[in-house]
């Protein structure tokens, strides 16, 4: 990523925040009804995840610039997915569903350059998620952090 995008995605951000809750609401509704086989993998009640969507997306975001700070909590996060049944085609789904609900929350502020940072910003995580998912199925070997020079390869 660029610092022009780094910067598009936190002000953008900085615009969806204030209404989280309708922000988490709108992204699971989108997830469910597009993806309903991902449905059992969450809890009946997912007033908690909603929060916890938010707070690690708000995580990234601030981190875009610093992304060495955030690649241990990133990794662990893919990790805990995989644990949780998530696999590796489910994060195109996420990535669907995550834009949708930006183009919701920002409506005409969702620009395409808005659009292409958010995606550089996924991009970068979902790749980092998914090694580190992987090296969870095999003991022993470690996941690639993000690396300021990676995140800078993204955009």
């Amino acid at each position: 990523m660029n610092d022009q995008q780094i910067d598009l995605v936190k002000e953008s951000w900085a615009a969806v925040a204030p209404i989280a809750p309708t922000a988490a609401t709108l992204f699971y509704d989108r997830l469910f009804s597009t993806a309903p086989g991902v449905r059992p993998l969450f809890p009946d009640d997912i007033t908690e995840q909603k929060t916890k969507l938010m707070e690690m997306i708000t995580t990234v975001v601030d981190g875009l610039d610093r992304p060495q700070t955030i690649a241990g909590e990133i990794e662990d996060l893919g990790r805990r997915h995989a644990a949780y049944g998530a696999r590796t085609e489910h994060y195109d789904v996420v990535a669907d569903c995550l834009l949708w609900t930006l183009a919701q929350g920002l409506g005409e502020d969702f620009t395409p350059e808005v659009r292409a940072a958010w995606t550089a910003a996924y991009a970068l995580l979902a790749t980092t998620m998914i090694a580190a998912a992987a090296t969870a199925a095999t003991p022993g070997s470690e996941a690639p952090a993000i690396s300021p020079a990676a995140s800078s390869a993204q955009g």
